[in-house]
């Protein structure tokens, strides 16, 4: 069966995409990525870094990878970051595809930056860069439990760098909500220069969280993508 692992946004836990599951439970199985730091796995040390996490994910993923026929990889924002360098470490002779959503192109700049603000810049300047704050924040007792995790999520984005060469040898879609004001159709269409296989761009309705507000249109990127099989060498470095 065709599965897709979802690797979630800063801040976000797996719970985010399990309201997925049981529509899209009659063709592909949704696979939540649970990071530490945050529900059920609160008490652990959240990573700050994107490559120690995907170390993590490699080993702790591996055997739900080999029993799929298919696999999507999928990330918005961090996740992107997250499912793009998780692809680097699969073997080639899965046929997958990577969706990157919400997400510049790991050879694009960031301009602004979040780690090392106080409290309350760093919290205005998450907001300005999701479009979103969770309510939970704006309780002072929740907020001093949920930012050690939020930190350290944006410390993993901002201080992310590929590792090795950038390109991989598996398709990517990329999609980007057509009134998001974070990121732009040319940073989401760079992701086309990352691959050496097929590139396709789509937009959605909505702004940088449209997959919150209306995922029925991501449900039917996932149904319908074609995944061609493909040998060739692995894209670890």
């Amino acid at each position: 069966m065709r599965k897709v692992f979802c690797f979630p946004f800063a801040g976000a836990g797996a719970s985010v995409y399990r309201p997925w599951i049981k529509p899209l439970a009659d063709h592909l199985s949704v696979v939540p990525i649970q990071l530490p730091g945050r529900e059920q796995l609160f008490a652990e040390p959240p990573l700050t870094n994107v490559h120690d996490a995907v170390a993590l994910l490699s080993r702790q993923l591996a055997p739900s990878v080999s029993e799929a026929s298919e696999v999507i990889f999928f990330g918005h924002s961090l996740g992107a970051a997250l499912a793009y360098e998780f692809a680097r470490t699969m073997p080639p002779d899965k046929p997958r595809l990577l969706i990157v959503s919400g997400s510049p192109a790991p050879i694009c700049p960031r301009a602004r930056r979040a780690t090392g603000l106080n409290d309350e810049q760093f919290l205005a300047r998450v907001r300005e860069f999701a479009g979103y704050s969770h309510p939970a924040l704006e309780d002072p007792d929740m907020r001093e439990l949920l930012l050690p995790t939020l930190r350290a999520d944006v410390e993993m984005h901002e201080g992310y760098s590929p590792s090795g060469t950038t390109e991989l040898d598996i398709p990517i879609i990329g999609v980007r909500g057509s009134s998001d004001d974070l990121v732009t159709r040319d940073e989401v269409i760079a992701w086309r220069d990352v691959t050496r296989s097929s590139f396709e761009f789509i937009e959605l309705d909505g702004g940088h969280m449209y997959l919150i507000d209306t995922p029925a249109p991501l449900f039917d990127i996932f149904r319908k993508a074609r995944i061609p099989v493909f040998k060739g060498k692995s894209n670890a470095a």
